[in-house]
């Protein structure tokens, strides 16, 4: 049992794995066994084999309230909602003082949208456990959802003063800082500057030397580390780029963190000439992996988001590196060469805010893969009910104060118009009757709002006459799909690089005079789009093309 123990405290998971198997053969009924193997596989991405350990640990120790919340949160991270809600459930019912258990029920909650409930399950966790460093991360998802950015930020700052070693809590308040509606671009970069010193200074006693042979008369070897080569928005934009790549020019390898594959991802295998498991290494063994395949330009494809490597990247494995696609904003590591982009997302004289040099793009910093089955742009919607529909598909926490008010002023001046806010975070009717308060303290009516979530999302667009794009942070990838359905939007170019993806994606496709410079422009921009009709029509007809 120690053995086990120790090989788990120090992350030696399949060297574990394969001590627990041993002993789940030999002794089948052994609980204990059972349960070490499940958690052994789980930091491993086998996540289906943790799954049946799990279950078995579970039902052959019914009375271990640790195994019934192991196998919680293994149903979670599965996917299996519902199943793992009762089994947490039934966790906290036997020990209310399970703080774990409440954490780990509270995630389950969240993800089933249920806001509310899972606010109290953190909440309950954390009176349990005050120096819970991980509840506090947790609870910062709940803020984000009801638009609370400063308490989701001091709620990670706790996290991180109760652990300064925490590399998730610290990649969620990064990620959380670039939605912030009242933080100067300075300012948000400070915090970028605060992690370069805590997780990328102390890497560098590991730089080294590359032994990479001249390029010419060889292929370049270019590496891509991604959490994300299975069915993720990503897959828009880096498909037609692996898809394209020169065989004869470029020699491609994939270092794919990935706790399960899809349909997606035997795609994304027959792209590259070298696919690279990387989950369960650690990043000072990918780095040295990196580095014996001789990777000539290492590419980040995840910034700050879940499931990134960016340890890997800090000790720089690769003579020469770069981000790129899936964050929208600089890395904060100074060991990362580049930040590939355009000049309307990093426009010259941003480069104080970028840890990397900005390499900017002629034209445009990506290409869009449509989605299948998105089905033909529809009529003007306008013409058949009578009024405009003004929409977006935006998470709450991109809706802030001062995108409320001026979408009340857009709706105010536009005679009978109405709002659709539509996304994941509009689950449960709590989060919806949040946000109908405050357009209501603006003097909208909540007849004039239609706040939910439909996935897919494509008969929602076909119902829109005019997007409306969130600021400080832009939206992302459904501003590409709400082009793509004929809506044209509006957005309004504000703080590099999140700020300006909007205005990035409207110059790329030859319609800068949709872009606005201030809050004001913005409503005008948006009122003068809604007073002609023809015009609508005949963009709506186009813009696909």
């Amino acid at each position: 049992m120690q053995t086990l123990a120790d090989m788990f405290q120090r992350g030696a998971y399949a060297e574990g794995a394969a001590l627990a198997q041993a002993m789940v053969l030999e002794f089948s009924d052994s609980g204990f066994a059972w349960k070490a193997l499940g958690a052994m596989l789980q930091p491993l991405g086998r996540i289906e084999e943790a799954l049946h350990a799990k279950r078995k640990a579970a039902q052959l120790l019914p009375s271990d309230l640790e195994a019934q919340s192991n196998l919680g949160n293994a149903l979670y991270e599965f996917g299996l909602i519902d199943e793992a809600i009762d089994v947490l459930s039934r966790v906290v019912l036997l020990n209310p003082g399970h703080a774990e258990a409440h954490s780990n029920l509270g995630l389950a909650f969240g993800q089933a949208g249920r806001i509310k409930d899972a606010q109290a399950a953190f909440e309950r966790a954390l009176t349990l456990r005050p120096g819970f460093a991980v509840a506090w991360n947790y609870i910062s998802g709940v803020y984000n959802v009801l638009g609370m950015l400063d308490e989701a930020i001091a709620a990670l700052r706790k996290a991180i003063a109760l652990d300064p070693n925490y590399h998730t809590a610290f990649h969620n308040l990064l990620f959380t800082l670039n939605y912030h509606p009242d933080k100067s671009g300075e300012e948000i970069y400070a915090a970028y500057e605060e992690y370069e010193k805590r997780f990328g200074e102390p890497h560098r006693s590991e730089w080294r030397g590359h032994g990479n042979a001249s390029a010419e008369g060889r292929r370049l070897k270019v590496g891509y580390v991604s959490p994300d080569f299975r069915t993720h928005s990503t897959r828009h934009f880096l498909e037609p780029l692996l898809s394209h790549h020169d065989g004869q020019v470029v020699e491609v390898y994939a270092y794919a963190d990935l706790s399960r594959e899809d349909a997606l991802t035997v795609r994304y295998k027959s792209y590259v000439d070298h696919w690279v498991p990387s989950k369960g290494l650690s990043d000072s063994a990918l780095a040295e992996r990196i580095r014996a395949d001789g990777i000539d330009i290492l590419v980040d494809l995840a910034g700050h988001t879940a499931g990134n490597r960016l340890g890997v990247f800090a000790r720089k494995p690769a003579p020469v590196s770069l981000s790129w696609m899936g964050y929208g904003y600089t890395t904060g590591l100074k060991a990362i060469d580049y930040y590939l982009t355009d000049e309307e997302s990093a426009p010259v004289g941003s480069e104080h805010l970028f840890s990397e040099k900005p390499w900017r793009l002629p034209g445009a910093y990506t290409a869009y893969r449509p989605a299948a089955g998105m089905g033909d742009v529809s009529a003007l919607p306008a013409r058949e009910k009578g009024h405009i529909t003004f929409g977006t598909l935006t998470r709450a926490v991109r809706i802030n104060h001062h995108t409320i008010r001026v979408w009340s002023e857009i709706l105010k001046r536009v005679d009978g118009s109405k709002l659709v806010i539509d996304s994941s975070s509009y689950k449960d009717e709590l989060t919806q009757e949040g946000l109908r308060k405050r357009f209501e303290e603006q003097g909208i009516e909540r007849s004039r709002l239609e706040i939910g979530c439909h996935s897919p999302p494509w008969d929602v667009l076909r119902g829109i006459d005019i997007g409306l794009d969130c600021f400080p942070h832009n939206s992302g990838t459904t501003l590409f799909e709400t082009l793509y359905m004929g809506v044209p939007y509006v957005s309004l170019a504000g703080r590099p690089s999140v700020g300006r993806i909007g205005s990035a994606i409207l110059k790329g496709v030859g319609h800068a005079e949709w872009i606005a410079r201030t809050q004001e422009e913005y409503i005008e921009k948006a009122v003068e789009l809604a007073g002609d009709l023809g015009k609508l029509e005949e963009t709506r007809r186009g813009l696909r093309g």
